[in-house]
């Protein structure tokens, strides 16, 4: 007798969201049908775990005896295809596992099942022996005006208590029914509010309209001084989207500039959108992951993480302070949202509109090639006038002695909260200061696990590392040598700021707007609040306040430190210094009343003092462009960061040693190092960096993986590749 010949078991590549090499096969079971983007979950080792059917083909190396079969197809909508090829293009651009990426993805909280939601409605046919009371009278009139009901509904319209609905059911008078789920956000209505553009926004709407319209990809830079109306310009792209039935994504840097930017997105379309940031609960976090997915959420507005939802009729892709370097994510997948923003849009066929009142020279430099488009607004809006800059010479002006506020700075603000107008006090430093000393013999206060010194916070009576959030009480006496009262403070944090403001205005309403005491969108909503209400007359912060506010009586910034952020070898010092700064002076002056910003600095002559003053950024852009062209440095050559951490110093260098003799040698290819980070130690590793420099048309990844394959690297040892780095760190 001939024995059977098995047929072959049908298989698919599954991609889990681990960092494995690639997607992984499975079995198909008998009468499954599967396509790539079904989200399935399959057998793992012990576990039940949750993968995504994938495009590639299955590598057929496991034997079918081995081949485990998938378990069963989810509920949710399969991850659409440009989704996909985002998730495959983003790994291979920064050398991360697809994996992992596909993890910042598939959420899987938000992958459960939302519990069932029931109602009651009246039994078709109740018992004839059921009682009827006055009660239940009234429950069946709630139900005969409007059912089904929930239970909390039935009882507050019928004023009865939840236990008469119960013994209602139990009588056979009433039946529990499973309700459907109403959206979980509301359509945007584009014509809810329509702004009363000017003639130089109106042409910019037109644009992006058209832009949307065209439902083919693009790139193009909104640039625009601080108050002209940029935001309501893209308003109107995303009112356009919503016209046409697709989704639309906007990115902010910062979760805090939420809080404005929602009451302007409901004072325009109605309703609120959909949030997205890493501050949201799990419930809030499933309702808007599954919104997305099945499309019902039109407008979604987050973090740089929103990028990773699976929207399957993405429209619009806009990147709000697109310069911002808190769109760069330096742990995990090390990634630039701005520029990935531009490849999901590519995918989705979608226009992305990058915004800013100082864009990167990375997008002026796109823009000077020909492959963004440039729309600038130039005039704020409501013929409100730009504000004057002036910069204090503290040479020439110093502050008292142990004091940061110099005399002109001091005058400046007396005389606009005599006139009963608001001022703010700027200085980019959290804490009361940043070092504290023992005056009788030196010590310093340093973090054990950081190469980096403990910042006091007096108001909480601890010394803080800002990098790993170590924290300490502050002693009383050196605990070094023992001498009392012989710590000081050196240098100036926000909190010291406040409270030499304190002295100086003993009469001013103040209040502190920092990542300390503005956690969040509603901390950030109250605050806003009490400015623009005027229960505040001094707004004393670090850059928290510096985009995205708009403070009608606000006419007077001083910037504490203008120099700070000047210091050190970050390529990106000075670029980023005049973007911070002029978006600070950007806060004075948006009403009718003129607005007047001081920068305290030891360099006026220094050329970002220079352009603030002469509010010249296009000179200073050309200036710093020329002083990086010679030497190919972004955005004309390309970087690569290699970062080695290990739990010893010579763990460290023995593997930062390996990779720099097997670094790539060839024409234009620089590799600078090995040598210590800045942060050599962080959160108790220490590291060491090797940056590689390339022309601009050269791809780094090719190079990355032939070097990083020529090196065993010992466990325990860590290599984080950073492609486009823009921290030194």
């Amino acid at each position: 007798m001939k024995s059977r010949r098995r047929k072959n078991i049908p298989r698919v590549s599954v991609l889990l969201p681990y960092p494995f090499s690639g997607p992984l096969d499975y079995a198909v079971p008998d009468g499954l049908s599967l396509k790539p983007g079904d989200i399935v979950q399959v057998p793992l080792s012990n576990r039940r775990v949750i993968g995504v059917v994938w495009d590639a083909p299955p590598l057929n190396a496991i034997p079918e005896a081995r081949l485990k079969p998938i378990g069963r197809i989810l509920e949710v909508p399969p991850l659409p295809a440009s989704m996909r090829r985002f998730v495959d293009w983003v790994a291979a651009y920064t050398l991360a596992a697809p994996g992992e990426v596909l993890a910042m993805s598939l959420k899987a909280n938000a992958l459960r099942a939302e519990p069932p939601h029931y109602g009651w409605q009246p039994a078709e046919t109740p018992p004839a022996s059921a009682r009827l009371t006055p009660a239940r009278e009234r429950v069946l009139a709630a139900l005969a005006a409007r059912a089904p009901l929930t239970t909390a509904e039935l009882a507050q319209a019928a004023d009865v208590s939840r236990s008469v609905l119960e013994a209602m059911a139990e009588a056979g008078l009433l039946v529990s029914v499973k309700l459907s789920r109403a959206p979980a956000y509301a359509l945007p209505d584009p014509n809810h509010a329509r702004a009363d553009l000017s003639s130089e926004q109106r042409d910019a709407a037109q644009a992006l309209r058209q832009a949307v319209a065209a439902r083919k990809f693009s790139v193009t830079l909104l640039e625009g001084v601080p108050g002209s109306g940029k935001t309501e310009v893209y308003f109107e792209a995303i009112a356009e989207c919503i016209r046409l039935g697709r989704q639309a994504l906007v990115l902010l840097p910062e979760i805090a500039l939420s809080a404005q930017w929602l009451e302007r997105f409901v004072a325009r379309f109605g309703t609120e959108p959909a949030v997205w940031h890493s501050e949201l609960g799990a419930a809030a976090r499933r309702r808007a992951w599954r919104a997305t997915a099945e499309g019902t959420a039109r407008v979604v507005v987050g973090a740089r993480s929103a990028l990773f939802l699976p929207f399957p009729e993405l429209g619009l892709v806009v990147v709000d302070e697109e310069h911002e370097a808190a769109f760069k994510q330096e742990d995990g997948v090390i990634y630039h949202a701005r520029d990935m923003a531009i490849v999901r849009a590519r995918f989705a066929e979608a226009p992305a509109v990058l915004v800013s009142a100082t864009p990167s020279l990375e997008s002026v430099t796109n823009v000077q090639a020909g492959r963004y488009r440039h729309l600038a607004l130039k005039e704020r809006h409501a013929g409100a006038r730009l504000p004057q800059v002036a910069a204090i010479d503290l040479r020439a002006e110093p502050p008292q002695r142990r004091r940061f506020l110099s005399p002109k700075l001091i005058a400046a603000v007396r005389e606009t909260l005599a006139k009963g107008e608001q001022a703010m006090l700027f200085l980019n430093r959290r804490g009361y200061a940043p070092l504290t000393l023992c005056r009788a013999c030196g010590y310093r206060f340093a973090c054990p696990n950081c190469t980096a010194w403990l910042v006091e916070h007096r108001m909480r009576r601890e010394l803080l590392c800002h990098h790993c959030g170590h924290t300490q009480p502050m002693p009383q006496a050196c605990p070094n040598c023992g001498a009392e009262h012989s710590l000081v403070p050196i240098g100036p944090g926000v909190e010291r700021i406040t409270e030499e403001a304190a002295e100086h205005f003993p009469e001013a309403k103040q209040l502190v707007m920092a990542s300390d005491t503005i956690p969040g969108p509603t901390a950030a909503a109250e605050a806003a609040r009490a400015v623009i209400e005027g229960k505040v007359n001094l707004i004393i912060g670090t850059q928290i306040v510096a985009k995205g506010w708009h403070f009608p009586l606000l006419t007077l910034v001083g910037v504490v430190d203008a120099d700070l952020g000047l210091s050190g070898g970050d390529l990106r010092a000075a670029e980023r210094t005049v973007q911070l700064l002029y978006q600070v002076a950007g806060r004075a002056g948006r009403a009718q009343a003129p607005g007047r910003v001081f920068l305290q600095t030891y360099a006026p002559e220094h050329p970002v003092m220079q352009a603030l003053v002469a509010g010249d950024l296009g000179q200073f852009l050309e200036c710093e462009a020329a002083a990086r062209k010679p030497g190919h440095w972004p955005p004309f050559g390309r970087l690569a960061a290699l970062i080695v951490s290990a739990k010893t110093a010579t763990e460290a260098d023995a593997a930062a040693a390996a990779l720099g003799q097997a670094a790539p040698r060839m024409a234009g290819v620089t590799v600078l190092g090995p040598a210590p980070a800045p942060l050599a130690v962080l959160r108790g590793w220490h590291r060491r960096r090797l940056l590689l420099k390339t022309p601009r048309e050269m791809m780094v990844q090719p190079l990355l993986r032939r070097w990083l394959s020529a090196v065993a690297v010992p466990r325990g040892v860590r290599i984080a590749i950073d492609v486009d780095p823009i921290s030194f760190l």
